[in-house]
């Protein structure tokens, strides 16, 4: 069984890294292997997986000019600060409503407010969360998730957004970075600019949200998360700035995008699914059903 895995696994990589699989379906080959025969190696993914992500973020800053970052962060700041503040309001008198366990609530309306794994990631220890309150959150937002990569671009075109909408707006309304960029690209490579930028630019609130978080749970001794990686995607775009051919690494980028979804997808364990339950989800859907349509409507008018 084990050699079957293994297999399997390397065969699916191998898919996903040939540039001919797409971010959704890479998503959903990594989902099959993990509800089927189960990831081969489970202990070395999360950690695989995060580093191929940030390494993919800074590589699409090789396809981006820095006027067109420093515009894209500009046009998303002010919705981004808006709708977090929203977002983790509703998220708590929501939960006090549901019944659902206040750190849950609060990891859930975080993963919900800025960027899905990563805000939970951050939170938790400084909650000091248990691993059934963090794999309730994370299983929430990741079900979420999946589905918003799927299910954004066909409403994107059933509406007529045009890219740049489509990309303030996936930004905004899906939890994780990783599906972002996978709707995005997907949607096209003006969406894919603008959503990463504003993604990014949503990512950097994991600061604030940790501090306020420590004081609001008066949590003295907090471990703050930086997104480093951030920095790292700033220097690409100058990079590509001054020096237009090093644009040939966003394809190299792209992959490795996809490879990442595979392996989330990969990740998931049966274990993680049964711990999440009707509540903790129903709360993460209301508050990505909030989300989702107030942004739309806000970039709508805002055309």
């Amino acid at each position: 069984m084990r050699v079957a895995r293994i297999v399997v696994f390397a065969v699916l990589l191998i898919a996903c890294a040939s540039g001919f699989v797409s971010p959704p379906i890479a998503l959903a080959l990594g989902l099959a292997l993990a509800l089927t025969l189960g990831h081969p190696s489970p202990k070395y993914n999360s950690k695989a997986t995060k580093v191929l992500l940030q390494l993919s973020v800074i590589g699409l800053g090789f396809g981006m000019n820095l006027q067109t970052v420093v515009a894209a962060g500009k046009r998303g700041v002010a919705w981004t600060a808006a709708t977090i503040a929203i977002t983790l309001l509703l998220g708590f008198l929501a939960g006090r409503a549901l019944r659902v366990a206040h750190t849950t609530a609060h990891l859930i309306a975080s993963g919900t407010a800025i960027c899905g794994g990563s805000a939970i990631a951050a939170v938790g220890p400084v909650l000091g969360a248990s691993d059934e309150e963090m794999s309730v959150s994370l299983g929430t937002v990741f079900i979420l998730n999946s589905i918003a990569l799927f299910l954004f671009p066909p409403i994107g075109h059933y509406l007529g957004l045009t890219q740049p909408q489509f990309g303030v707006w996936a930004a905004i309304a899906i939890h994780d970075t990783s599906s972002v960029v996978g709707a995005a690209a997907k949607y096209g490579s003006e969406a894919l600019k603008i959503a990463t930028v504003v993604k990014l630019t949503r990512a950097l609130w994991i600061v604030p949200l940790t501090i306020g978080t420590a004081l609001a749970f008066r949590r003295k001794s907090a471990k703050i998360a930086i997104p480093w990686f951030i920095g790292g995607f700033v220097l690409a775009s100058v990079a590509r700035t001054y020096a237009p051919p090093l644009e040939s690494i966003v394809p190299i980028a792209r992959i490795g995008l996809t490879i990442t979804l595979f392996l989330i997808g990969a990740g998931l364990s049966r274990k993680n699914l049964a711990a999440v339950g009707a509540r903790p989800l129903l709360l993460g859907v209301l508050l990505w059903i909030v989300i989702s349509i107030g942004s739309l409507l806000v970039v709508l008018r805002a055309a």
